[in-house]
């Protein structure tokens, strides 16, 4: 498999949301579709939630470290992308150290694209992830400037 993906063509600051006051997993995750439906790249936004869930309910998907990478592969997604939010109080969340998450990247991804593209774009972020300092300078963001240049320049 042939690592293709560019994050600069994933990556949008048009989809990051600095400093949410969501209070809830459901209420970020809502935040996050809504942004997605209105940026259009998804075309139905209750679907793209049931399918999310649905992933939800087959694993955990909070990885540690205050970080949540919730992911759908959905026939409503026109186009695969990530959306990112940085929440300014940590909310509960399933997460494998059981802490609360503070960071969120939801990925969206296009049922067609689903065996290759989700897969490398899943081990280009958890590639970023895997250095504590990536994810401590994801947690101090303030702006989505700041957010896009640490992800595109990691």
């Amino acid at each position: 498999m042939e690592d293709t993906i560019n994050l600069q063509t994933i990556i949008n600051k048009d989809l990051m949301i600095i400093n949410s006051d969501a209070n809830s997993k459901e209420a970020i995750l809502e935040d996050l579709c809504s942004l997605l439906k209105n940026k259009q790249y998804i075309e139905d936004q209750q679907q793209f939630l049931e399918d999310i869930y649905l992933r939800e309910s087959e694993g955990i998907t909070g990885i540690g470290e205050g970080i949540a990478i919730p992911h759908g592969k959905s026939e409503s997604v026109s186009e695969t992308t990530v959306a990112i939010a940085t929440l300014k109080n940590k909310i509960a969340w399933e997460t494998l150290d059981e802490e609360p998450v503070e960071v969120v990247i939801l990925f969206a991804v296009k049922d067609t694209d689903a065996t290759t593209t989700h897969i490398i774009l899943l081990q280009k972020v958890a590639t970023l992830l895997a250095r504590e300092s990536f994810i401590n300078a994801i947690k101090q963001i303030n702006n989505k400037e700041e957010l896009y240049d640490l992800i595109i320049n990691a």
